[in-house]
């Protein structure tokens, strides 16, 4: 009973962590000022973040692929350099309450992924809440009602991005173990990564090389809080808790950057993590049905 009552504390608890380890991320690549171009800064960040792979490397080295989990992987890795280029780009451009807020279309972007290539079926609920959260993406942006920035472009083509990449790994999670699921995709952004950052180098201070290893060290340990969490309790108990983000975004945004808290990135928000929320509740609801329906037919 006690377990029972104490795993959904502990996934909501490890999710909270989750969304400081990466709120603090990406306040700390808003530290950066510019003074360090977007795709250096992206390169180092996980140049240095390779350090979390030391433990995994003889079953690395001892790893061998399938031509077709090379593919993968191969595509997983360009597809995440890409995304991570333009959150980079747009977190020089834009306010951290409006980077974190779009980047919930991402799992909207799955879900439609998974219907093109997967041949998952969508009701009409779930069709819904994907035009809800497209919805709440158009009250943050407000086009026609005020000028965009390119910032905002790579945050949509760094949701799309990346929502590429997770469909890709839910794909390999299967096949593989997940360590080394990180660990390729850490090699091969960094590849993919080396040389954007050559061709507009600049020497970086020893200063900001200690903030890019910060960021390296708060974003793997955001993963790992993530995996915790997953593990204490369901999705749908721990997806709520992440427009936690939102709030610690808006709060540090004005706090320590000077970046007024815009009601419409709010509302937006809030209306994007709603059908975020819904989509997850129904996949859990739908999973349930088909494990129900699995048990009945061996009775």
């Amino acid at each position: 009973m006690s377990e029972t009552v104490s795993s959904p504390v502990r996934g909501i608890a490890w999710m909270m962590v989750t969304g400081l380890c990466f709120v603090s991320m990406t306040a700390l690549v808003k530290l950066l000022g510019g003074r360090v171009p977007a795709a250096e800064s992206a390169f180092l960040r996980y140049l240095l973040g390779l350090i979390f792979l030391i433990p995994a490397w003889r079953d690395l080295c001892a790893l061998r692929l399938s031509p077709r989990q090379w593919r993968l992987s191969v595509l997983r890795g360009a597809m995440q350099t890409l995304g991570v280029l333009c959150w980079f780009f747009a977190m020089t451009r834009i306010p951290l309450a409006e980077v974190t807020a779009m980047n919930y279309l991402t799992p909207v972007y799955v879900t439609i992924l998974a219907v093109i290539f997967l041949g998952e079926r969508l009701a009409v609920r779930r069709i819904l809440a994907i035009v809800a959260a497209l919805g709440g993406a158009l009250v943050i942006l407000r086009p026609g009602f005020r000028t965009l920035d390119p910032g905002h472009f790579a945050m949509l083509g760094t949701a799309f991005l990346l929502s590429i990449s997770y469909l890709i790994a839910k794909i390999v999670s299967d096949e593989l173990k997940p360590v080394m699921v990180v660990a390729l995709l850490s090699i091969a952004v960094t590849i993919g990564l080396a040389p954007f950052a050559a061709a507009v180098w600049v020497t970086p201070s020893l200063a900001d090389l200690g903030i890019l290893f910060g960021v390296a060290c708060v974003a793997t340990g955001g993963h790992y809080a993530m995996t915790l969490a997953f593990a204490a309790a369901p999705v749908t108990v721990t997806q709520p808790v992440t427009f936690l983000q939102l709030v610690w975004s808006v709060a540090l945004g004005a706090l320590f950057f000077a970046e007024p808290v815009d009601p419409w990135v709010v509302t937006g928000g809030i209306i994007i993590m709603g059908a975020v929320a819904f989509i997850t509740w129904r996949e859990a609801v739908l999973k349930r049905r088909v494990a129900q329906r699995a048990h009945e037919s061996h009775l």
